[in-house]
């Protein structure tokens, strides 16, 4: 199943879920998108791997620290972990928008 098309993802961190509003464009092995939330919008690039998709960006607020996030689509939703730099890692799922 292709993880082209809109996403909403939540991400459980510790400051409480967050949300985030994310488009997909898959290229064979890569893919490309943006990202929209209360930290504004980005443009993020990743790999695929079957249905993992994986990719890191960068913030600022709270504090400077880069995002290493996993996930995996299946149909519809998609599920996986975001690694906080020094503060663990939290949950995250999504659902096609």
């Amino acid at each position: 199943m292709s993880a082209d098309g809109n996403w909403k993802i939540t991400i459980n961190s510790p400051m409480g879920a967050q949300t985030v509003d994310a488009s997909i464009k898959t290229n064979g092995d890569t893919f490309t998108g943006t990202t929209k939330g209360a930290m504004g919008e980005q443009a993020v690039e990743g790999k695929v791997a079957g249905d993992k998709l994986t990719w890191s960006t960068a913030i600022t607020s709270p504090m400077p620290m880069t995002l290493e996030f996993e996930a995996t689509v299946s149909g519809d939703s998609m599920s996986g972990n975001v690694k906080l730099g020094a503060f663990g890692s939290a949950s995250l799922t999504g659902v096609r928008a």
